[in-house]
């Protein structure tokens, strides 16, 4: 399913990522797009569905705190094309490592706040 029909403006592009214009200019001006994003004739940036597909997958890699960085290194592998792909394997591998043991901390934070809840519940009975 096509998320875009046509390239879009800046301010579709936000839409359709949820990420503000503001955003979308930093992972441009910092190097983090495949290639650089398309202008029209009037210049303003003219996002294609390959754009918004690589900024939405940015998006993820963000949310799950990878560091800019790390990013960055990413993209960089994925701009040397082929040969790199073991190497994307791998950073994406240990990133991997490294979200599994945010999840198991987080659910063992969940768990101690699930455990005062039914305590300070069961002193309201």
């Amino acid at each position: 399913m096509s998320l875009v029909h046509d390239a879009v403006s800046i301010s579709e592009a936000a839409a359709l990522t949820g990420l503000s214009t503001h955003a979308l200019r930093y992972y441009e001006r910092e190097g983090l797009m495949l290639g650089g994003v398309d202008r029209a004739s009037s210049t303003h940036r003219r996002y294609t569905e390959a754009d918004i597909s690589w900024v939405v997958f940015l998006t993820k890699l963000r949310s799950t705190a990878m560091p800019i960085a790390k990013v960055r290194e990413y993209v960089d592998l994925v701009r040397e094309g082929e040969e790199s792909t073991s190497a994307r394997l791998e950073l994406l591998l240990a990133h991997r490592a490294n979200v599994l043991a945010q999840l198991d901390e987080i659910t063992q934070s969940l768990a101690a706040i699930d455990y005062k809840i039914a305590t300070y519940r069961k002193g309201n009975s």
